[in-house]
């Protein structure tokens, strides 16, 4: 080549190469981590409140981002929530309702469109629901519930596999395997990792059994609330620390030392979900439980013939707190784990993470556990967001937003469109600091399973920052309004009270747009009970309170007579 056209073909690939930088750049299209663990309250993260226990490692994650106070569900139920996230609908839309109705496999999941869209796509943990989720290129999850101990996997490539050790260690061993041997670094990625704790039946770590099984925790101010303020709905659920959690299962005690004690309302379920869980330790596993629980047993025997039915009750409390904030600091140790991951590797800053829970739950507030209800400690979930160089570090959003937002703001993030039937807002104006242009200023929720466990009732509800209307509709007709500001412990209805009448009105008002708004009605509520109370009619027990069950079904029948 003579050297005067090598200069000139140099020349022109140069000034191309400067023509191309100087255009627009083209968006790197960002990774996304969902962390999302089961059951986990906002009160049981520090970056919340530092009162139970020190999370750093998720605290890491509000100290890039947002922290938001005001982030909720749309059902306060775990596959219900499950399927609100992965297509962006409300449950009456989705199909999945309670836990055992089934979910509508044509509805779309945001992954799928992730995954046409050329993203790596992964989940690892705890899906709760379907045994072959749609639009992931891998995915080992556990089923149904999984157990806490040497779980079994249900994995697309290896089938159903059995792994010696800690669930949530497990997860995290598989979630960074995928990260530094699957992945292809040239492709973006959605990655779901998702954990089983603190979930039911909270059994902790080896290595923080000794700590934990020997601290005392705060009470909170409402342990003993007695639902003065309130109508039948709070009075008539089941899940009393002292009543209706299972000394064996839940409090650890063993079957024997309740049959030596005598105590009552022993059940076979009881015992079969101690077994369940204890029953998969290995010899050394179980050596080192004992090691601890033994002296809880030896403690409670000592102890319990004396207690008036106040220290039962503080007695539950404090061996509920021991085992579910136990199950906490795994989880909080290993999202460090994939923090330091992806702080190692670079995938950080262009990396958008979210750590959230299921629903939240109760931690003695109201004498609970479990959740259900739309009172704030079962209706608002953690949710933090970090996305460094988008999202400002440290913030906070006080804004109500729900779980039915996460697929639009993760479609939006990817640059990739979001299907018209989706009913989310993205977060990302939020997110971003243009909060001007957010549309929405309350949220809509709507609860179902009933009669069943814990016996919460239906009910619907509109929710602002100041208020929360509530109307529970079956077995009851009952409206309560609750002033989240002048009464943050939920503690008085004041839905009679002459002086919120206006605010009665507004609320109405707004309850019936935001049901038109997304589709329910009176007719939808009816159509799901009548196909509950049949399967109710085939299987009684699963009403759990039997006299209840059987009041409900009598009348049921009397009116199809009448009819």
């Amino acid at each position: 080549m003579k050297k005067p056209l090598f200069i000139l073909l140099f020349f022109i690939l140069c000034t191309s190469s400067w023509a191309q930088s100087t255009q627009a750049p083209t968006t790197k299209r960002p990774n996304i981590v969902f962390i999302m663990s089961d059951d986990h309250a906002y009160q049981a993260i520090s970056a919340y409140s530092n009162r139970l226990i020190e999370t750093p490692n998720i605290d890491r994650i509000a100290k890039m981002g947002m922290r938001f106070t005001n982030a909720t569900v749309t059902n306060s139920i775990c596959a219900p929530s499950r399927a609100t996230i992965l297509t962006g609908k409300h449950s009456h839309l989705n199909g999945k309702i309670d836990n055992d109705f089934p979910f509508d496999t044509t509805n779309v999941t945001f992954p799928q469109l992730f995954q046409e869209a050329g993203y790596q796509t992964a989940m690892f943990g705890k899906l709760h629901f379907g045994n072959a989720p749609k639009g992931f290129d891998q995915y080992k999850i556990l089923p149904g519930q999984g157990s806490y101990y040497n779980p079994d996997f249900i994995t697309k490539n290896e089938g159903n596999i059995r792994v010696e050790g800690y669930v949530t260690d497990i997860i995290t061993d598989m979630t960074l395997d995928w990260l530094k041997e699957e992945r292809n670094p040239s492709d973006p990625f959605l990655l779901f990792y998702l954990h089983k704790a603190p979930h039911r039946e909270w059994l902790p770590a080896e290595r923080h059994l000794e700590e934990f099984t020997q601290r005392t925790f705060p009470e909170p101010a409402t342990l003993f609330d007695d639902y003065s303020g309130r109508g039948r709905a709070a009075k008539e659920a089941e899940m009393n620390l002292l009543k209706h959690l299972h000394w064996s299962g839940d409090s650890k005690i063993y079957p024997s030392v309740m049959k030596e004690l005598g105590i009552p309302g022993t059940s076979n379920w009881d015992t079969l979900a101690f077994s369940r869980e204890v029953g998969r330790l290995t010899p050394q596993q179980r050596a080192n439980w004992d090691k601890s629980y033994d002296l809880v047993n030896a403690s409670f025997k000592s102890s319990f013939p004396s207690m008036d039915e106040k220290e039962k009750m503080q007695w539950r409390y404090q061996r509920y707190m021991q085992d579910y904030l136990g199950t906490i600091r795994a989880v909080d140790e290993n999202v460090g784990r994939v923090l330091d991951y992806l702080e190692a590797n670079n995938l950080m800053d262009n990396t958008l993470i979210v750590y959230t829970s299921d629903q939240g739950f109760y931690l003695g507030e109201h004498g609970w556990y479990d959740k259900r209800f739309v009172y704030d400690e079962s209706f608002k979930t953690p949710l933090l967001v970090a996305w460094p160089g988008k999202i400002a570090p440290g913030s906070t959003s006080s804004t109500m937003v729900q779980n039915l937002d996460y697929a639009q703001t993760f479609l939006e993030a990817a640059g990739i469109p979001a299907p018209a039937d989706m009913q989310g807002e993205s977060l990302l104006p939020l997110l971003t600091g243009n909060s001007e242009s957010w549309t929405r200023d309350a949220v809509y929720y709507h609860y179902y399973e009933y009669p069943a466990v814990h016996m919460v009732k239906r009910h619907y509800a509109v929710v602002t920052e100041q208020y929360k209307l509530v109307h529970y509709y079956y077995d009851v007709d009952e409206w309560e309004l609750i002033d989240r500001i002048k009464d943050p412990q939920e503690l008085r209805n004041v839905y009679e009270d002459p002086a919120y009448a206006p605010v009665v009105a507004e609320l109405h008002r707004k309850l019936e747009e935001l049901r038109k708004q997304y589709g329910d009605s009176a007719e939808i509520s009816q159509g799901y009970l009548d196909t509950y109370l049949d399967r109710l009619e085939k299987n009684p027990a699963y009403g759990t309170n039997a006299e209840v069950t059987k009041k409900l079904l009598e009348e049921r029948k009397k009116s199809r007579k009448e009819q």
